[in-house]
C-alpha cells in the first residue's frame, strides 16, 4: 500500500497533466457536458416519445381527456428540457471571438427559437409516425396490432427516434441528434444517421444490422430487411488526407422500393428507381432503373455429400 501511495504521489500529477493536454487537443471546443449531457438527451428523448405515445407510458391512461392531459404535461416538460440542452450546447459551440466574455444572449435567443420551431413540428412528426406504423402492420403478416408493433418492434423504436432527431438536425442543433440515434442504435442494432431524409410509410423488418448513412435520401413506402447497408464508397479526401465533409456520399432510394436482407448499396451517385426490388446480399454501386428486379445468381451446387445413412438388412 505504501508503494502505491508513493508512486501516486510522485506520478499522478504528471499523468493528469498529460491526460488534460490530450483532451484539450482532441476536444477542440469546450465540453457540452460529456456523459451528463448524454443522459439529459436520453431523458429528453423518452419525454418526447411519452408525449407522442401517451397511452404506452401510463398504465392508467384510459380516457381521451386523460391522454390529452398526459401529452400536454410531457410537451411542457420536453420543451423545458430541450431549451436547457439547446442553451448549453449552443453556448459551448459558440464561435464568436468574444465567447468567453459575452453574456450568451444571442445563444439563448437561438436556443429558444430552435425549441419553439421544434415543438411546432411535433404534430407532423406524429402524423408521419402513424404512416410508419401502418406500413409495419401491412408489411408484416406476423403483426397482430399496432400496439404490438409499438411495444416490441425495433423498427418503430429506431424510426421514431430518427424522426425526432432529424428535425433537430435540420434545425441545426449540434451533437444531440446523433446522441439520440446512436442510443437507438444500441437498443435495436439499427443505425440511422439523423441527417438522412426518409419519407413516410417506412418500415424496417427485423432490423438488426441496418445502416442508413447521413446523405441518404429515401422516398415513400420503402421497406428494408435486416442487414441492409445504404452506405458510401471510398471517401473523397482533402489536401491533408482527411475525408471531405458535407458531400453527397449515400444512395437515393425512390418510392415503393423493397430491399431484402444483406443487400449493400453504395455511393451518392446511385439511385434505385421507383418500384424496384433488390434481392438479398446484392452488391450495388450503379443506379437501378425504375421497376427493376436485381438479385444475385442462384447458388451453384459444387458437390454431393455421400449418403452415410446406415442400412440394415432384415
Amino acid at each position: 500500500m505504501n508503494q502505491l501511495r508513493e508512486w501516486m504521489d510522485a506520478q499522478a500529477r504528471g499523468i493528469a497533466e498529460e491526460l488534460a493536454s490530450i483532451n484539450s487537443r482532441e476536444v477542440i471546443r469546450q465540453s457540452v457536458g460529456g456523459f451528463g449531457m448524454q443522459q439529459r438527451t436520453i431523458t429528453l428523448l423518452k419525454t418526447l416519445k411519452a408525449s407522442l405515445f401517451p397511452s404506452l407510458y401510463e398504465s392508467g391512461a384510459a380516457t381521451k381527456a386523460h391522454l390529452r392531459t398526459l401529452a400536454e404535461e410531457r410537451l411542457h416538460t420536453g420543451s423545458e428540457l430541450l431549451l436547457a440542452i439547446a442553451k448549453d450546447v449552443l453556448r459551448c459551440n459558440c464561435e464568436r471571438p468574444e465567447r468567453e466574455t459575452c453574456d450568451h444572449t444571442e445563444c439563448e435567443r437561438q436556443a429558444e427559437e430552435l425549441t419553439l420551431r421544434f415543438m411546432q413540428k411535433i404534430p407532423e412528426i406524429r402524423r408521419v409516425l402513424s404512416t410508419d406504423l401502418q406500413a409495419a402492420y401491412e408489411g408484416d403478416p406476423a403483426a397482430r396490432s399496432t400496439e404490438e408493433i409499438l411495444l416490441s418492434y425495433p423498427s418503430i423504436e429506431a424510426v421514431s427516434t430518427y424522426r425526432i432527431a432529424h428535425e433537430l438536425y435540420v434545425l441545426g442543433l449540434p451533437i444531440i441528434p446523433r446522441i439520440m440515434t446512436e442510443y437507438a442504435h444500441t437498443l435495436t442494432g439499427i443505425d440511422i444517421h439523423p441527417g438522412a431524409k426518409i419519407g413516410g410509410r417506412f418500415f424496417i423488418d427485423h432490423g438488426t444490422g441496418v445502416v442508413i448513412g447521413e446523405t441518404c435520401v429515401i422516398g415513400e413506402h420503402v421497406k428494408l430487411y435486416q442487414g441492409v447497408t445504404l452506405g458510401a464508397k471510398s471517401f473523397q479526401l482533402d489536401a491533408d488526407g482527411n475525408p471531405v465533409k458535407g458531400v453527397k456520399r449515400h444512395p437515393n432510394i425512390e418510392d415503393d422500393v423493397v430491399i431484402y436482407a444483406g443487400a449493400t448499396i453504395l455511393g451518392g451517385d446511385v439511385t434505385v428507381g421507383k418500384g424496384s426490388v433488390v434481392g438479398g446480399n446484392a452488391w450495388i454501386t450503379r443506379s437501378v432503373e425504375p421497376n427493376s428486379v436485381v438479385y444475385n445468381p442462384a447458388p451453384k451446387q459444387i458437390a454431393v455429400a455421400p449418403n452415410t445413412t446406415n442400412s440394415t438388412e432384415s
